[in-house]
């Protein structure tokens, strides 16, 4: 087990990262109706709240320090009260999906820092960090599509199920998780549906400010 300066430089980064994807569920379910996390204290970049102490420090930090080949954790999910939105059905879809797109936006951000950042000196750890940033927000936003529940893709999917199949998908809740880490394990599963997009995102965002993507190509 080994404390670098990447990984002390990057897991702030990691746990920004999945702070503004709750705080966006938040926002969301302020702005369709639903007030639930807002009153029980969710609705701030305050890490406090967020923090769930395995999902957010002690597993990322560990598969960080051990060079682990991938990065996982979670934040505590924010509480939405789904029968407060205004337009139930269609408003849930937007709160689900309000997390993955700040991720993207994040990885923007990130793609932009790189583009600024010197490549040398003081100031070059600030292209560690937004390297950083992008795959790693990447990497969340299109993972929590997966259509699987608890991830967020799964009230996408919910949303143009008949109810009697939302029952059957509701009960993979406790090990879809399980399920999705397990799959994406799998070298021939996680290729097609996580490595390959995750290399077109972080090449789009990066080379929409003029950055060759670390490593070349795909």
């Amino acid at each position: 087990m080994h404390f670098d300066a990447t990984v002390l430089l990057t897991f702030p980064v990691f746990l920004v990262s999945i702070i503004v994807h709750e705080c966006a569920h938040a926002f969301a379910a302020l702005r369709l109706g639903d007030t639930t996390a807002r009153d029980r204290g969710r609705l701030t970049l305050n890490p406090l709240p967020h923090i769930d102490p395995v999902g957010s420090v002690v597993l990322p930090l560990a598969l960080l320090a051990f060079k682990a080949p991938f990065l996982f954790g979670w934040a505590k999910p924010v509480p939405v009260d789904w029968a407060r939105l205004r337009h139930p059905q269609d408003d849930q879809v937007k709160v689900a999906l309000a997390g993955p797109a700040s991720n993207f936006l994040l990885a923007l951000c990130f793609a932009a820092l790189v583009r600024l950042a010197p490549e040398g000196g003081f100031w070059a750890p600030l292209g560690i960090v937004g390297v950083a940033g992008v795959w790693w927000n990447c990497a969340l936003g299109l993972f929590n599509l997966i259509p699987v529940p608890p991830l967020d893709g799964s009230w996408v999917l919910m949303r143009f199920l008949p109810l009697r199949h939302i029952i059957v998908l509701q009960q993979f809740r406790l090990v879809g998780m399980a399920l999705v880490v397990a799959l994406l394990s799998t070298p021939m599963i996680a290729d097609p549906v996580i490595h390959r997009p995750l290399r077109l995102a972080v090449r789009a965002c990066l080379g929409l400010f003029g950055v060759a993507m670390p490593g070349g190509g795909l």
